[in-house]
């Protein structure tokens, strides 16, 4: 039995529980002391609401099969929930499964019922934070500073997006080392992102990944085709897959094999011709 045990392990990612972004407090979350809401639906997937207290939840490859890039997954939802399993479990454990350390984000949301929260000022900022969480451990997570990037699945993706164009020097806190590090994503790939008409590269914009539907809303699919426009017009390396099916949400599901549940692949190439997977 242990020996079956030990085998299973070999095969799985490791995952671990999350970890809290800020330990003593997200900034704009004081006197918020709700717990985290989480329902199944009946295929099964977790949606989660009622975040007060951001976390990332680590994928890591085994040892051997490390390839040191990571990627930060931050679910869709709507900024009303987060979409967990098939734009956030089921990506990270296929990365993890394929070398790439991955984190899944539980963002604070900005239109759930009730919210005192904003997506720039709440859920950007928990992503900046993951960012500067995970270069911080790369050493014990096998990781290179340098390869650090971001995923974002629709409202993810906006997050994602604004993430990417919003890194800079912060003020520094001394007695919180996590400020003096960098939280500009080394790339970022958005699929299906929201509210495309917000993200505006320039030149020291992260490389891009984008994929969608040609069959998603037109904000989304047309809307990207504009995106990747305005990237290559500020000289940004981008990469585009439109996929005639799909339609929204497509993610990672098990068992689907149409052309759009290839996007993973693509992606997977797209860091090795980067060099970010080496």
């Amino acid at each position: 039995m242990k020996t079956l045990l030990a085998a299973l392990a070999l095969l799985l990612p490791l995952h671990a529980e999350g970890i809290l972004l800020w330990p003593a407090g997200a900034p704009g979350s004081e006197g918020k002391t709700g717990e985290e809401v989480v329902k199944k639906s009946e295929n099964g997937e977790l949606t989660v609401t009622n975040v007060h207290k951001p976390t990332i939840t680590p994928y890591l490859p085994a040892k051997e099969k490390a390839t040191g890039a990571a990627v930060i997954v931050a679910p869709g939802g709507g900024h009303s929930i987060l979409c967990v399993t098939h734009e956030g479990s089921n990506v990270a454990e296929w990365l993890a499964d394929h070398g790439i350390a991955a984190f899944v984000l539980k963002y604070r949301l900005a239109k759930e019922p009730g919210s005192t929260y904003t997506v720039d000022d709440h859920a950007v900022a928990d992503m900046q934070r993951a960012i500067r969480l995970v270069r911080s451990r790369a050493s014990e997570w096998n990781i290179r500073p340098d390869a650090v990037g971001v995923m974002g699945f629709s409202a993810g993706g906006e997050v994602c997006a604004l993430a990417s164009m919003k890194f800079g020097p912060k003020e520094s806190d001394a007695s919180d080392p996590l400020d003096k590090l960098s939280d500009r994503p080394d790339f970022q790939a958005l699929i299906y992102p929201g509210r495309s008409q917000r993200i505006e590269p320039f030149k020291d914009s992260p490389p891009a990944f984008l994929a969608a539907s040609a069959n998603d809303r037109p904000d989304i699919s047309e809307g990207l085709t504009k995106v990747y426009l305005d990237f290559k017009k500020a000289g940004v390396p981008v990469e585009l897959h439109l996929y005639s099916g799909g339609g929204h949400g497509f993610g990672i599901r098990p068992g689907k094999n149409a052309p759009v549940d290839q996007w993973i692949l693509r992606f997977d190439e797209w860091l090795k011709d980067r060099k970010f997977v080496r």
